[in-house]
């Protein structure tokens, strides 16, 4: 019995001026079972043509039936796709000869020199078998029919790709996922996205068209029907979060945050992209552009920010929810790429995510396979699917992500049914989708197309509009959600409402976490020292004080990455933030000081009362470097508690001691670098750092006991330098002397064997450059007059840039190499930190 699979196909084609001529033709895949014993052929449809159909084509279509269906010859086979295939089949119809008929609604581009293509690229599945008792099964988003080629409109017509398209026979059957109603518009809605971006990218004659012309469906599934959002007030707590990981994509989220009508990115914002005071910038950032949650560009940054927010969401969840009021409750979102799955913060934090069970963290993988060098196959070839599953994550693939809509959609219908794990949707696109001769090339990933690729785009694509073009059904369809975004914050607010009434206490604390108003008298709590009080190391202070503050600080959480008992960072009334555990404020990062401090990001970002610090040893500060910098760029008032500052660690040696970390976090814009000498400083630090929420804060502290110096105050710390002690006169000391943390001791004793000596000498605490920097001219005067040029400054570190200070005529005491293993003491005295180092030159310039 030979069996007989048929295919009718449609094909769409526009000739000249003429619109569409429509032919009908068969192409047949057949295979004998055991014997030649009898053919039927039925339902056989020729070909049909309105007006008239290209000779040539029908001629070779019938060729090409009749040797496949009498030679049993595969069609020219195509293996492009990259994932396994789920080919068609046919169930045996009761004593008869298995005879299936589909149709295929196909539209194709024609590269024949009369003919302009501008039809889209869909596939759909429609009733198939001749008997009504053998169904097709309908199919999920994980058994979705697939062509064997990448499915881009870019490619032209010829019978080999068509004949590609049909697949041998197989056990189970599969059906395309239905298409909504208004498949139209949204093709046509995700269509104005693309050319929005390829419109905004070739003005600026730069960045990046590729991610948002292939990632443009799921941003609309996203921003269209998943998302909950405010448009017109984009800082809306319960809002959902949105953050583009691919953040050089940027025009991906600027056209959908465009289209949903955020005031914040209008129609000559877009023209505007890439250029100066533009709030479209060519990388997303937060305090630039409301709407965008976190800066990204970085590669990685972006994921491990929004576990950071997913982890904000959770914790407050399991702190402030009700079992009749859940007044937390909203998801992030993010989009990554292959680029952001090879840098290893991604694998830190993802690795995070899933210990943590974050169930609202739901992540697009963009899986176009190219980065800026080409395909990824040249040094990316691992299954990210197999990491994340191990690292604790649920994995969805979406292998259809250029117009698998449904598939898009039943995959965040799925990831929201998984409660105790984040997440990886795997959608597999096309880079580029829609380009003829640039998708699926690193061509398209950084520049723009250029003006004939654009003008051939739009054909391929069926785009007639002028750039920056949105059509007034696409207007139309969006604008609802400025009605529906006031909807969805009103009801909040209305169930706000009725918290607020049941649960005061828990009320007036989240809504001090949303709104970021610091606790009246919050400062008292921060402790005080005298000279009488003990020495201790700064790093135990700061345990001191960070344990007085949470007390008060509602919004403050943190942790180490490994190193809880070293940097004395741990919250002694609280436990650990677990997966089962979330209303907990001790946060174990493990050792990954990238992640953390990049996940710290996100907390701080959540919401402006939320204060997470992180910890771990400064020198490990390289580590996470790109992190500190997005903190300082973004504005996120992460605290960064770093201990173990100086040679002072002692045995460990050079691998541990930090000598140009204070100079490069000097050197470093919008963040704080604090280095307390005491416990008053530590405390000023503290309240610095609490206060300053849209720059970041560093805590350089000691691990060797330091006494509490007379003069040293929270008030002057406030100052950023101050004097600690002066026997002058007028303000004319014969010489300043100017330390900080563990060297202001030195500063300090050198000045008592000067004075005995009948010296006029003043000593300055420089706690934080960027602070006094920032007073006025009267008062950096007051301290540092401009008259006297005898200065000398003393600190274990890098003597690069203290040249400001103590200006071309004094003298900076510091380490210019690596250190060196050996007792502290041992390391300071040979390394010329002494008492009498500072007394010797400050003789030399009086």
């Amino acid at each position: 019995m030979l069996r007989v699979q048929y295919v009718q196909a449609k094909v769409g084609i526009d000739v000249g001026s003429s619109y569409v001529n429509s032919c009908l033709f068969i192409i047949a895949a057949c295979w004998p079972a055991t014997k030649y014993s009898s053919m039927v052929l039925s339902n056989f449809v020729g070909f049909v043509a309105t007006p008239a159909p290209p000779s040539g084509l029908s001629c070779m279509a019938i060729n090409l039936f009749w040797v496949r269906l009498l030679l049993n010859v595969p069609l020219i086979r195509c293996p492009l796709w990259r994932q396994p295939q789920r080919p068609l089949s046919t169930k045996p119809l009761q004593n008869g000869p298995i005879i299936t008929t589909l149709s295929l609604s196909l539209s194709l581009s024609l590269s024949l020199p009369t003919m302009a293509a501008s039809s889209t690229s869909s596939l759909s599945l429609s009733k198939a078998l001749f008997h009504p008792t053998t169904p097709l099964p309908s199919s999920s988003h994980r058994s979705s029919l697939r062509l064997p080629l990448r499915p881009t409109p870019s490619a032209p017509l010829s019978l080999r790709r068509l004949a590609a398209a049909v697949h041998p026979a197989a056990p189970a059957a599969t059906t395309l996922p239905k298409a909504p109603a208004d498949a139209a518009l949204v093709e046509k809605s995700v269509n104005t996205i693309r050319f929005l971006a390829v419109d905004a990218v070739e003005k600026a004659n730069s960045g990046h068209p590729g991610l948002p012309m292939g990632c443009a469906p799921m941003g609309h599934v996203l921003y269209d029907e998943a998302m909950k959002y405010n448009p017109k007030n984009p800082f809306w707590f319960n809002r959902d979060r949105f953050v583009l990981s691919a953040g050089h994509g940027c025009m991906l989220q600027y056209a959908l945050l465009h289209l949903a009508g955020f005031d914040s990115v209008k129609e000559e914002d877009l023209k505007e992209f890439r250029q100066w005071g533009s709030k479209t910038p060519g990388h997303p950032e937060n305090f630039e552009t409301p709407g965008v949650e976190v800066t990204t560009g970085p590669l990685g940054q972006g994921i491990a920010n929004a576990v950071g927010l997913a982890l904000a969401e959770k914790h407050l969840a399991a702190r402030f929810n009700k079992p009749d009021n859940e007044i937390v409750d909203h998801y992030t979102y993010v989009i990554l790429g292959d680029g952001c799955q090879m840098e290893g913060i991604a694998n830190e934090a993802c690795s995070l995510a899933g210990h943590w069970g974050l169930g609202k963290l739901i992540a697009f993988y963009d899986d176009n396979h190219i980065s800026i060098d080409g395909n990824t196959d040249i040094a990316f070839t691992e299954s990210v699917d197999s990491r994340f599953e191990g690292l604790g994550w649920h994995v969805i693939w979406v292998k259809n992500g250029n117009n698998g809509y449904d598939d898009i959609r039943a995959a965040i219908k799925e990831a929201k049914a998984v409660k105790d794990k984040p997440t990886l949707i795997k959608v597999t696109t096309t880079i580029g989708y829609g380009s003829p001769n640039k998708a699926n090339s690193y061509s398209v990933h950084g520049s723009a197309l250029g003006a004939k690729e654009v003008d051939a785009t739009r054909k391929n694509l069926g785009w007639p509009y002028e750039p920056f073009h949105v059509p007034e059904d696409v207007k139309k369809h969006w604008s609802r959600h400025i009605s529906e975004g006031a909807a969805f914050e009103a009801e909040w607010n209305a169930k706000f409402a009725e918290y607020e009434k049941k649960y005061k206490e828990e009320a007036a604390e989240l809504k001090s976490i949303i709104n970021g108003e610091l606790p009246a008298g919050w400062e008292k709590a921060l402790p005080t020292y005298t000279p009488e009080s003990p020495a201790d190391a700064t790093r135990n202070l700061s345990q001191q004080n960070l344990n007085a503050l949470v007390k008060v600080l509602p919004g403050l959480l943190g942790g180490s990455a490994d190193l809880a008992s070293s940097n004395m960072t741990l919250l002694k009334m609280f436990g650990d933030f677990q997966k089962d555990t979330p209303a907990e404020r001790n946060v174990r990062f493990g050792v990954r000081e990238h992640g953390m401090g990049a996940i710290c990001n996100g907390i701080a970002l959540h919401s402006p009362g939320l204060i997470p610090y992180c910890a771990t040893f400064f020198v490990f500060t390289d580590y996470m470097r790109g992190a500190i910098r997005l903190s300082a760029l973004s504005e996120a008032g992460v605290i960064y508690v770093m201990t173990h500052d100086s040679i002072g660690l002692g045995e460990d040696g050079p691998t541990h001691q930090p000598v140009e970390h204070l100079a490069s976090f000097r050197a470093m814009p919008n963040i704080l670098m604090l280095r307390p000498a005491d416990g008053n400083e530590t405390a000023g630090a503290y309240k610095i750092a609490v206060l300053n929420r849209k720059r970041p804060s560093i805590l350089a502290l000691s691990r060797q006991k330091l006494p509490q110096l007379p003069g040293t105050s929270i008030e002057g710390v406030e100052k950023g330098g101050y004097t600690i002690s002066d026997n002058s006169t007028g303000n004319k000391p014969d010489v300043i002397l100017i330390g900080t943390g563990s060297e202001l001791e030195i500063a300090a004793k050198a000045a008592e064997d000067l004075r005995k000596e009948g010296k006029a000498v003043r000593v300055v605490s420089l706690v934080s450059w960027e602070l006094f920097d920032e007073q006025s001219e009267a008062y950096k005067e007051s301290v540092l007059p401009a008259a006297v040029s005898a200065r000398v400054s003393i600190e274990a570190g890098s003597t690069f840039g203290w040249e400001k200070i103590v200006g071309s005529k004094g003298k900076a005491i510091g380490i210019d190499r690596f250190g060196a293993s050996a007792p502290a003491g041992r390391v300071y005295k040979e390394f010329g930190i002494t008492k009498e180092a500072v007394v010797a030159a400050a003789k030399q310039l009086i």
